[in-house]
């Protein structure tokens, strides 16, 4: 199976992840937020409920992610595709789990933590690495993916966790998670930390700084949000996501490990 895997992806560029840069990130923070606001476009707004809008955003993410590892190369469009489609079934899912199932923001996020951990854990135990320039074969892809998808789950409950247990709201929570990022740049600029670890850390954190900027702009004005359309909030989202993507530049390429 892989081998036939590397034949789908030989050529120029046999990598089908994009090179990890400041587009990069710009773009990835964007679809988490269209990520939160498209997910509670769905299941609040139009009163589908957290289990149906899952089972919903699970079938676009499946038929996305299928269509990803089928590809013989990188497609800009496609991959960030998928990543949306991870923000908005992670949305709705971290609220099936910390509402529905009554287990809480704190119970949620630990639940979604080990999960993520036992997701990187197996994933090094088999391929002996999980930096993303291993992913060179469908297993490795398929475990990156997995992966993502826990991470963008551990993320929308990180950031409900953030703003409404700690009493900091949704400004205050995207302004930690925002430090958290700048401590991550900080490493990569000035030390020698390894870029896999660092990678891993700065993707999880862009998902609850998404997931607070998305709230703070579709929440209710008493809850600290500024009450803006769901439909308005993520139709602009994925307009400026089309434009950047098209503008900065997105090809694949080889990933420092």
């Amino acid at each position: 199976m892989d081998e036939y895997y590397n034949e789908l992806v030989a050529g120029e560029d046999t990598s089908k992840i994009p090179q990890v840069t400041l587009g990069f990130w710009i773009v990835k923070i964007l679809a988490t937020t269209l990520g939160e606001t498209g997910g509670d476009a769905v299941t609040m707004s139009m009163n589908l409920g957290y289990l149906v809008g899952t089972a919903i955003f699970a079938a676009i993410f499946a038929a996305a992610v299928a269509a990803q590892m089928g590809a013989r190369r990188f497609h800009p469009f496609l991959y960030w595709t998928v990543i949306v489609a991870t923000t908005t079934v992670g949305t709705t899912l971290a609220d099936f789990v910390d509402r529905s199932l009554g287990i809480g923001y704190l119970g949620g996020s630990s639940l979604l933590a080990a999960l993520l951990m036992f997701s990187l854990a197996i994933w090094y135990r088999t391929l002996g690495t999980v930096s993303i320039a291993s992913i060179n074969s469908r297993q490795a892809e398929t475990f990156y993916w997995v992966t993502i998808m826990f991470s963008q789950t551990l993320g929308t409950a990180l950031g409900d966790w953030m703003a409404d247990s700690t009493g900091l709201g949704y400004g205050g929570g995207a302004l930690v998670f925002a430090a958290g990022l700048a401590v991550i740049t900080a490493a990569y600029l000035w030390t020698n930390t390894s870029r896999t670890v660092l990678f891993w850390a700065a993707f999880v954190l862009t998902r609850p700084l998404g997931a607070t900027v998305g709230d703070f702009l579709d929440k209710p004005l008493d809850h600290g949000g500024l009450a803006l359309s769901r439909y308005t909030a993520s139709a602009s989202l994925a307009m400026v996501m089309v434009l950047l993507i098209l503008l900065l530049p997105q090809r694949a390429g080889e990933h420092p490990a």
